[in-house]
């Protein structure tokens, strides 16, 4: 089942989540191409996924009809995004890409993500699919990095526990709503 998320808005951030929002705010203010911030981000959240502190229980909610989005910060200029993602047994994304870089640390539990490559089709893109190009399972203090384009993904919770993940997206999500730039309805390797 495809789902997709419950907002939530900010709630007071811990002391560890206003050092990493500085350490992040360092990494992205460089002003470097995306994909070089992406992982200068996925380097400030590393040490901090395991971190106790990291979120509150409330930001650990889930919700049993969609995942759940957390806000957790957005920076005033617009410029990046945290939010956390409460993921209940099953739950997934559709298959998507992003409007900017993203960087994903999984707090608690795990995600499994699949990739995938479009393949165009004949002349005037009739026929285009989604082929599979990988998949990955990310365990509690994997951090993974990317920017369009060939971000094409679909994640979802695999496992028999709840997995919550910290999203930072070079992006305002709460202007925007979602980091999500287009979902695929194409035909696609399961």
């Amino acid at each position: 089942m495809t789902l997709t998320p419950s907002p939530t808005t900010a709630a007071p951030p811990t002391a560890r989540l206003r050092t990493l929002v500085d350490g992040i705010r360092a990494a992205v203010d460089r002003g470097l191409p995306p994909e070089a911030t992406a992982w200068l981000v996925a380097d400030v959240l590393r040490p901090h996924l395991a971190a106790r502190d990291l979120v509150t229980p409330a930001q650990c909610e889930g919700d049993p009809d969609h995942y759940r989005q957390h806000v957790l910060h957005a920076e005033p200029d617009g410029m990046f995004s945290l939010v956390a993602l409460v993921w209940l047994p099953g739950q997934e994304t559709s298959i998507h890409d992003h409007v900017s870089w993203c960087v994903t640390g999984v707090h608690r539990g795990e995600e499994h993500e699949r990739r995938y490559r479009l393949v165009p089709g004949g002349s005037g893109g009739a026929g285009a699919r989604l082929e599979a190009a990988g998949d990955l399972v990310s365990p509690a203090g994997t951090v993974t990095a990317f920017a369009p384009p060939g971000d094409i993904h679909k994640v979802r919770n695999g496992g028999a526990g709840t997995a919550v993940s910290l999203h930072v997206y070079g992006a305002d999500i709460t202007r925007l709503g979602s980091s999500v730039r287009r979902v695929y309805r194409l035909p696609a390797d399961r």
